[in-house]
């Protein structure tokens, strides 16, 4: 099992042979939020294939996974054909880098555009928001949609009760606000209204990304930024984002720990 950014991960690094009802039950039997399975690759340049199943049937596709099974390929002996940093991996045509513990997905640009007013309304109103707080909002859309709010300060985004919004009512809510200067990350970053059924989301590589690159855009952001994640819910999770200038790209990454070793017969 990974553990990745707080997030728990069950990878199969041997799922060649599972049919669909086998990997889903198995899944389950974790108990955690999502199960990979490692395969040998059917598409030329790639390492292996990736299938990534989810306990619950209307989570949105997330990406995180696949770092931890990167590293999890890694931690068992698997090489690269490629450059020493970039793993060929066959599953929604992304690179992915895996140095050591820390792994980051490169993202593709988003779309923003303004938060209509009767969402942003509604976000106000059921969050109990003080609108001398609010910075600036948008709409995100790399694939999943987001409606983020940028506070005045990370106490404003950790004092926003999670309990107040929820699925399918509100969906995809974003909440970032800065830490005081000095600090260890600079920005602490909230998921409310998960299709998952949580709370909120104890990290998210998606949400932090369209961010990223909104922030990165408009020149609110110029240098490497950390983020915190899951503070409210008891996790300490850590993003580590930058963007290349050269190919005007975002990486978004986090580190990976392999915290249980085992086989077992399915």
């Amino acid at each position: 099992m990974a553990h990745q950014g707080q997030t728990g991960l069950a990878v199969v690094v041997d799922g060649e042979g599972l049919s669909d009802q086998e990997m889903q039950a198995f899944a389950a039997w974790t108990n955690l939020a999502e199960t990979t399975f490692l395969m040998p690759p059917t598409t030329e340049g790639a390492d292996y294939k990736l299938r990534n199943l989810h306990t619950q049937p209307r989570v949105a596709v997330r990406r995180t996974p696949t770092l931890g099974s990167c590293a999890s390929w890694r931690h068992l002996g698997g090489k690269s054909r490629t450059a020493a940093w970039s793993t060929g991996m066959q599953h929604r045509h992304r690179r992915y880098r895996c140095e050591r513990r820390r792994a980051g997905v490169r993202r593709a640009e988003n779309h923003h555009r303004a938060l209509p007013p009767e969402n942003l309304e509604a976000i106000i109103s059921a969050l109990g928001l003080s609108r001398d707080r609010i910075v600036r909002t948008a709409q995100l859309a790399n694939g999943p949609v987001w409606q983020v709010l940028e506070l005045a300060s990370a106490a404003d985004v950790l004092a926003a009760d999670s309990a107040r919004i929820r699925y399918p009512e509100f969906l995809g809510v974003g909440l970032i606000g800065s830490h005081s200067p000095g600090s260890e990350c600079q920005f602490e970053v909230r998921t409310l209204a998960t299709s998952s059924g949580m709370s909120e989301d104890p990290i998210t590589g998606s949400l932090n990304a369209a961010i990223a690159q909104w922030m990165y855009g408009a020149g609110h952001w110029r240098t490497p930024v950390t983020v915190a994640q899951g503070t409210c819910i008891g996790r300490e999770g850590r993003l580590f984002i930058r963007r290349d200038d050269r190919l005007w790209v975002v990486w978004v990454g986090g580190e990976t720990r392999i915290l249980i070793e085992g086989t077992l017969t399915l």
